[in-house]
């Protein structure tokens, strides 16, 4: 069968391609060999402006046709170095030729004349494999997350603050231990993901992202043994920072160390697991009828029951995140474990970056897409108010401490836990037997399941 979104294994490259075909600009196979294509060519760009000997005549006016090959970098770019691989049988050596062959190519239209004959051997100079790799694919994430899954989260953050000032003045019972619980306000309950969400993606923005750039072993043996008047550390330090806007590792192996990239997928995984926490509290809040969800003509519940509206986009999003989370983990625990000064187990599972990251904005997409289905059911809501006079008995108990009352606590204590149901009555009646004054009981009356709310 030919691969297409009927054929494919994956469902983020299948069902759901619609919802994360922006990550393939990032994490497809055309996407990781264009970012090595744009480190070359900044590598060699970068040679140039040292100057090495050999380049110092090098015409600068050709950077803006070098970059082009990776700005302008096509499916049939990618195919060629495809080609190429199949005889290298080395992926970033067929990158490396390629470049070249583009250089013979611009030489040959008669653009750069005699310099690329010249300088063609300084494209991956020095460079083991992993100084592209290491550069190439924390610079995919850096830039996925800032140009796809963060402006998503965004999103669901502005959908929820607007929902927490829609519903700010909204009484609602509290469960605590899945019971009754002291009276809150659904905008406040709302406000509550909107402030953990803030937290983490602020500390998610504040990740480092670092890069390996220092040779096949991270001491720069090849760069220094060739032009040891060179400091290669400052250079590579230059390099990275400004050429490709990461940070560079000071002390590597062959590879990155990945502790930060590590870092990286953990804060991800915490914005992801307070978005599961919120799929969890909105499905229950549509079980308790608290909110009704919009009915679209045609869609079908459950072939069997007419009646149902399911709240499956909340349960598509949890299944999403948990296998997001699951891969997020291991790919924090694998990657800075290696062996000696490495092993090719860091470059299998690097290819699969984009996989939780796809599975993330799927479900973030389905959130917000159940979010937005929801209608408020305020008779609900009042109805286990008004149901669950209980709940006032905190607020009295704590007055009457306030008063100087003999044993409050245990007093509501015997009034309230007895499995028989507290209504308006049975408080007041309550209230009405206290031995205080009657200020104090006006103010006890005055309190009920809807205002006992706090602020």
């Amino acid at each position: 069968m030919n691969l297409d979104l009927l054929t494919a294994i994956s469902p983020i490259d299948g069902r759901y391609r619609s919802k994360t075909d922006a990550l393939a600009a990032y994490f497809s196979e055309y996407a990781l060999i264009r970012y090595r294509v744009r480190v070359e060519i900044e590598y060699f760009i970068t040679l140039c402006e040292l100057p090495l000997p050999q380049l110092k005549d090098f015409d600068h006016s050709l950077f803006a046709r070098l970059r082009s090959i990776y700005t302008d970098f096509t499916e049939q770019d990618a195919q060629r170095v495809k080609d190429i691989e199949k005889v290298t049988n080395h992926d970033v050596k067929a990158v490396e030729y390629f470049i070249k062959e583009k250089l013979d190519e611009m030489e040959q239209s008669g653009l750069g004349e005699g310099y690329f004959a010249e300088s063609r051997e300084f494209i991956h100079f020095g460079l083991t494999s992993q100084d592209i790799n290491n550069t190439s694919v924390p610079l995919s994430v850096k830039e996925a997350l800032a140009e796809v899954y963060i402006p998503q989260v965004e999103e669901l953050i502005s959908q929820l603050k607007e929902y927490a000032e829609e519903w700010k003045d909204v009484p609602m019972l509290a469960k605590t231990h899945g019971q009754p619980a002291s009276p809150t306000r659904l905008g406040k309950e709302v406000m509550v993901f909107v402030y953990r969400l803030e937290e983490q993606l602020q500390t998610l923005r504040e990740c480092k992202y670092t890069a390996k750039f220092g040779g096949a072993t991270g001491n720069f043996n090849a760069h220094h043994v060739a032009y040891p008047e060179y400091d290669w550390c400052e250079f590579g330090n230059k390099f990275v920072g400004e050429k490709l806007g990461l940070q560079r590792e000071q002390y590597t192996t062959q590879i990155s160390n990945y502790d930060h990239l590590g870092s990286i997928f953990d804060a991800v995984r915490r914005i992801n697991t307070i978005i599961i926490d919120l799929d969890r509290d909105f499905w229950m809040y549509i079980s308790m009828e608290y909110f009704k969800q919009k009915i679209k003509a045609g869609e079908v519940g459950s072939s069997a029951m007419p009646h149902k509206v399911n709240p499956i986009d909340f349960e598509n999003s949890e299944g999403n995140l948990g296998i997001a989370n699951a891969i997020l983990q291991f790919l924090a625990q694998k990657l800075p474990v290696s062996r000696l000064q490495r092993d090719l187990t860091d470059s299998t599972v690097l290819r699969n970056i984009g996989v939780p990251l796809g599975h993330g904005v799927i479900a973030i997409q389905s959130t917000l897409k159940g979010l937005r289905k929801l209608i408020l059911n305020q008779e609900a809501l009042q109805r286990d108010l008004d149901n669950t006079w209980a709940v006032v008995a905190e607020a009295i108990q704590t007055i009457l401490r306030r008063e100087a009352y003999p044993h409050p606590y245990e007093a509501l204590k015997a009034l309230t836990r007895t499995n028989k149901h507290m209504d308006e009555e049975t408080i007041h009646e309550f209230v009405k037997g206290l031995d205080v004054s009657e200020k104090v009981k006006a103010e006890l009356m005055a309190i009920t399941p809807s205002n006992y709310t706090g602020i």
